[in-house]
């Protein structure tokens, strides 16, 4: 099995995250040849925490451009991890 500080890169802060939160969902951006099996170990690794679902997806790049230099953003593997009810993550503290 890998580290979990290597499946778990970081967490993903946006509106739609804190909104997810709500429902016990927290969002991280993760490994790319990570699978559910082991982002959810990581996540109960590192968090001491239940998880009981988790939805992967593969975020597209899109282009991009500066002055007259085109390009592109990267790619990046994105997982929604739903937690225990009763578990929260204290880093993701909604006040």
């Amino acid at each position: 099995m890998k580290d979990p500080r290597e499946v778990i890169i970081r967490p993903v802060i946006s509106e739609h995250s804190y909104d997810m939160m709500e429902n016990n969902t927290y969002t991280f951006e993760v490994a790319k040849d990570s699978n559910k099996i082991e982002i959810a170990q990581a996540i109960e690794k590192i968090f001491d925490v239940k998880v009981t679902k988790v939805n992967t997806l593969n975020v597209k790049s899109k282009p991009k451009r500066q002055r007259y230099v085109e390009g592109r953003t990267r790619t990046w593997k994105k997982a929604m991890v739903t937690l225990k009810e009763g578990d929260t993550i204290e880093l993701f503290a909604v006040n």
